[in-house]
This record gives C-alpha cells, structure tokens and sequence, in this order.
C-alpha cells in the first residue's frame, strides 16, 4: 500500500491518485509525525521539461506556497526534488471535498448563508494576499481552485502557479481563464484587482449554478463580450436584488471596484440571510431547474506577453521564432501592427493559441482560442479573430498565414491546409 516515503521519513505517499493534470499528479498520503493525511503532489521532472513555462509556475508555486500562512489559502508543509525517480514532490492540505465546483455541482441547492460563509472566506483569504508586502494576485481565482472541507464548511484558494508578486503598481503579464477575466487584463495593465472581478464571477456560478458565459459559443465570443464590458447572461437570472448588486460591484470598472476588504464590510455579507423570505440559491435565480456542471471550462489563458522587438517596426516583414520542446511563438509586422502568435499543443488533438496585437500608439489587445487539428482551418479562425477584434479585411490572410506557420512548427507531421483566402492575396480594408 505504501507507495513511497519522502527523504526525512515523515511523509508516506500510497498509491491512491486523487487527481491528475497536465503534468502533476495528486496522491493521498499520511504525516507520521502529526498523524494527519495529507495530499502528495507529484511531478515528473521530464514531462515538465516538455513544456518549460509549466515547470517555471510550479516552481513559483512551490517557493510561493512556503511563504504564506492564512487559514483561507493552501498550505504547503514540505518539498524536495527527487534526483533518483525525477520528480519534483510538493506536501500540502488534504481537502476531502474536492474542489468548489465539483462540491456545488453535487447539492442541488445551496442556501445563502453557506454561500455567504463561503465568499468571506475566499475574500479573507484574498485580503490576505493582496496586503502582502509586496502584494501578490492570484489570477486565476475561480471555484475549481478553491478547495473545501465539506465537514467543517471550510475554503482555501490554491492553485497559486499562475500567482504574481506585484514588483511595480501594475502587472503586465496575460494569464487566467476567459470566462473569469477582468476586462483589464487583456490590456496587460492591472492590479489586485482582477481577483476582486474574478471573485464576482465565482459568486455568480455559486448562485446560478451555471459558468459564465456558457451563451457564448467560442472563446472570441467571450472575449468581444468581456472588452466590451457586457455581463454573462446568467446575471440576468438573478432574481434577488442585493445578490445581484453585490456580484455587480464585483464586476465594476476597475477604478470602482471594491477591494477585497471593503467587500467584507458588505451590509451582504455581514448578516446570513437575505431579505426575501426564501433564501436558497434555487430561489434567486429564474429557471433554477438546470443541473450544476452541465457546461465546460474553457481552457487557461497561456502567458502571452511579450516585448516589442528592438528595432523592429510595423511594415517590416520580419519574423521572429522562439520555440520549446511543445510551445512555439512567432512575431510578425505588417504595415498596421505586430502580432505575436504563440501556440501549445495539447492532448486533445488541438493547439492552444494566444494571439497579442500591438499597435504603434501602443494599444495591446490579446486574445486566446483553440485550434483543432480535425475540425478547424487556419482562414476560419482567422476571419474569427478579424470579425471580433474589428481589424481590417485583409488581416484575414496575414493571420492565417501565422496559424499555419505556428501550428506547422507545434504539430510538425500534420498535413497543412491551404489558408489563402483569395487567389490573388490582396485584401479590402474593413
């Protein structure tokens, strides 16, 4: 049964898989010292290779994780870097209930003094890192990173990989999950605040029991929707008053969104109830009758920032490559911008690919969205990502041709499809 013990005798990892990603496993184990099970994260140092920016947010996480201590955020009692099985191992919290999402998808009804006594704790926990010297934002908040202890009602925000320390007022780096994203975000200027924004968006699934902007139908959609500051049409079934403007002052401008803080002096928060006689999260949203976890989490946002090349300017027809072992990024300018297409390939039979545009005036625009090897052709999503990002016409072509490239380069031994969007090349301005 004993799979493993760590280096110092104290730990016991037994074979029990309570959860796998990309590269990380989760196992249950047992602290001999304090007599308490814990989980045993695991990761092969090979697989993580493969994809280096992977391997840099676990260890952000790990070094991370060792200096917080909040009862609203994971703790981290150990790690160590195994040289002989290759793998780097990270100790922390055992949580029986799973993650936040999975534990509201089970009830079919929650009533508002537990998601109350919920959302203090995610704010506690969020006031704790954002008052760190210096502050560090999540960026990733949503309920699948939150995770419970169902027998004593308690969360705890983890997944702290794609966290940033806040060196400077603002943070420039595009991480996180569409449908939970700040509108500021994808401008690359921001603060703490984002998780506020995020939170709000948690809120509004706790309630509705739906993710956000489950309407849309791609990950353009959602980001048209998100930059042009329109709310999820879930928000438009909340039937309560003071639930919905609580979620609402979440989802303010970022120059009126509350703080984590503020948020907790709510007169919302600080009584269990609401003001309607019936107070479940069944009876504040209008055709309540849908299932929990019927729609799909779109996939992260990878990291796509970058800096403008020195030198370069747009008109010039150079291209810039870096590559790893699954990642692949290509910059280009053409007369109007530069564009920067990175990719990943996934197990899916797709390419994950983040788009950042950055015009001479130096307005930055990014958005994310999948490609799918069987499905889709690099001049379908190209005449997406022009239609929603209101470019001209002729970026059709000059899109298509980075997916290609990018995705060629990602998925080496796939036959390319022909992406011209017109037999003579020239575009019409739009």
């Amino acid at each position: 049964e004993i799979a493993e013990v760590s280096p110092d005798g104290r730990y016991i990892r037994y074979n029990e898989n309570l959860g796998k990603g990309a590269f990380k496993n989760v196992y249950k184990g047992f602290d001999e010292f304090d007599g308490i099970e814990i989980a045993w994260n695991q990761v092969s140092i090979e697989d993580a290779l493969q994809s280096p920016e992977h391997l840099e947010r676990l260890y952000s996480e790990v070094h991370l994780l060792r200096t917080l201590n909040h009862e609203n955020v994971i703790r981290s009692f150990a790690s160590w870097v195994d040289d002989e099985r290759k793998t780097i191992n990270m100790i922390t919290e055992l949580f029986t209930s799973g993650n936040l999402r999975e534990y509201r998808n089970k009830l079919k009804s929650v009533d508002m003094k537990a998601i109350k006594n919920w959302a203090r704790q995610i704010l506690r926990g969020l006031d704790y890192l954002h008052t760190r010297d210096p502050p560090v934002i999540h960026r990733d908040l949503k309920c699948d990173n939150i995770f419970v202890n169902g027998n004593h009602g308690q969360v705890k925000i983890g997944d702290l990989g794609f966290a940033a320390i806040m060196q400077q007022p603002t943070a420039k780096s595009l991480v996180g999950t569409p449908e939970f994203m700040a509108p500021e975000l994808y401008d690359e200027q921001y603060t703490e605040l984002v998780d506020v924004y995020s939170f709000g968006m948690c809120m509004l699934e706790l309630i509705t029991c739906e993710y956000p902007y489950i309407e849309c139908k791609n990950q353009a959609q959602i980001y048209k929707k998100v930059s042009s500051g329109i709310k999820p049409a879930s928000l438009g079934r909340v039937t309560n008053v003071e639930v919905r403007r609580f979620i609402e002052r979440c989802l303010l401008p970022a120059f009126q969104r509350p703080t984590a803080a503020e948020l907790l002096k709510s007169p919302f928060l600080s009584s269990d109830g609401c003001s309607q006689p019936s107070s479940s999260s069944s009876s504040m949203v209008t055709n309540s009758d849908a299932k929990c976890g019927d729609s799909s989490p779109s996939t992260d946002v990878a990291d796509a920032s970058c800096k403008m090349v020195s030198g370069s300017s747009c008109g010039d027809s150079m291209s810039v490559v870096t590559s790893s072992a699954s990642t692949v990024e290509i910059q280009r300018c053409n007369e109007r911008n530069q564009f920067t297409l990175k990719g990943e390939k996934r197990e899916d039979s797709a390419v994950s690919l983040s788009l950042r545009i950055a015009d001479p005036s130096g307005r930055v625009r990014n958005v994310h969205f999948d490609f799918f090897l069987n499905d889709d052709t690099a001049v379908s999503i190209a005449s997406e990502m022009v239609e929603v990002l209101e470019l001209w016409r002729d970026d059709v072509d000059f899109i298509a041709g980075l997916i290609e490239d990018v995705v060629a380069q990602t998925v080496p031994d796939r036959k390319p499809a022909a992406w011209s969007s017109s037999s003579s090349g020239e575009g019409s301005s739009g």
